[in-house]
């Protein structure tokens, strides 16, 4: 997998690189010296590209589920990742173009420190994006109001736009409703030639009071997402964009991708490429042909040629 990350990335030649969780596939379960390992595994496979701007979220595989989630120890993974903070939360900017990322586990989770962190973040970020709109005495008194009440995803109706906020970098997707749901993975099957389930089932995005609150505070201008193992591009009813980028690992699935997004202009506008490496199958049948035919190469010379002659 390095040999073709390394390819990929070449071919790319990006600005910066984006990993949406699960860098580890048992990494809840590892202590740290063991931790230690994988990610000097990762910076290995990263190579040359090491010097590059890249950043990491977390996912439920790196720091487990809600029964198994501590605050402790997704503060230590945290900080073996550059920009996140004690919560696995981010926010930088490269290019004129503002990023938050956002430890989408801890959402999904019921009343705990770490969730509670997120939505401080989130709320804080906010404060940021309606300085300009709504002025900084009103918007730091609404921030003053949410410190009391942050325990129940409240949002309150702010003049930003639609998609005027940073680009949004999460592990679980975003709530979907189940018609637009049926319709998009429809779309997206059928250009790739795909058939059967849906790629991802309702308890595996953020539940619908998350979801608004995300899109209230934040107004996304774009939304990645990962964890369903499958590519989806989806818009939402506000015309927001989520792409939900499948997994780059054959053990998660046959044919693993990545996802090109470039940036046009003032970064409203932004074109996404979805970039698949060979099918495992497909590899281990051509490394098989090369072994057969090196065998027969070696073997026919050695076989005994017998001449016979007759009168």
């Amino acid at each position: 997998m390095a040999k073709f990350f390394r390819k990929s990335f070449h071919t790319v030649n990006p600005d910066m690189l984006l990993v949406l969780g699960d860098v580890s596939a048992k990494g809840s379960e590892l202590a740290r010296k063991r931790w230690l390992t994988v990610l000097d595994q990762f910076h290995q496979m990263l190579g040359p590209f090491l010097g590059l701007p890249f950043h990491v979220i977390l996912g439920d595989r790196d720091v487990g589920e809600c029964g198994g989630l501590d605050a402790k120890s997704v503060d230590w993974i945290a900080g073996n990742f550059p920009g996140l903070d004690t919560a696995g939360c981010g926010a930088f900017e490269i290019s004129n173009v503002s990023f938050v990322s956002l430890n989408t586990v801890a959402l999904l989770c019921g009343n705990n420190k770490l969730r509670f962190g997120v939505e401080k973040v989130i709320e804080s970020e906010n404060i940021y994006l309606r300085m300009d709109s709504e002025g900084t005495a009103k918007t730091i008194n609404d921030f003053s109001k949410f410190s009391e009440t942050y325990h129940d995803f409240t949002w309150r109706e702010n003049a930003m736009s639609p998609r005027s906020g940073p680009v949004l970098l999460l592990h679980f997707p975003l709530h979907q409703t189940v018609d637009s749901m049926r319709s998009q993975i429809s779309n997206t099957r059928e250009s790739r030639g795909f058939s059967g389930h849906w790629p991802y089932d309702l308890l595996q995005t953020l539940p619908p009071n998350a979801t608004e609150y995300i899109f209230q505070a934040l107004k996304p201008r774009i939304i990645f997402s990962a964890h369903t193992h499958e590519f989806c591009d989806h818009t939402h009813s506000d015309g927001t964009r989520e792409v939900t980028v499948s997994a780059m690992a054959w053990k998660a699935r046959d044919d693993p991708g990545f996802v090109v997004a470039t940036f046009h202009g003032n970064g409203r506008e932004v074109s996404v490429s979805y970039c698949s490496l060979a099918r495992e199958s497909h590899l281990l049948i051509a490394y098989t042909s090369v072994l057969v035919l090196l065998l027969s190469i070696i073997l026919i010379p050695n076989i005994p040629h017998y001449l016979c002659v007759w009168r």
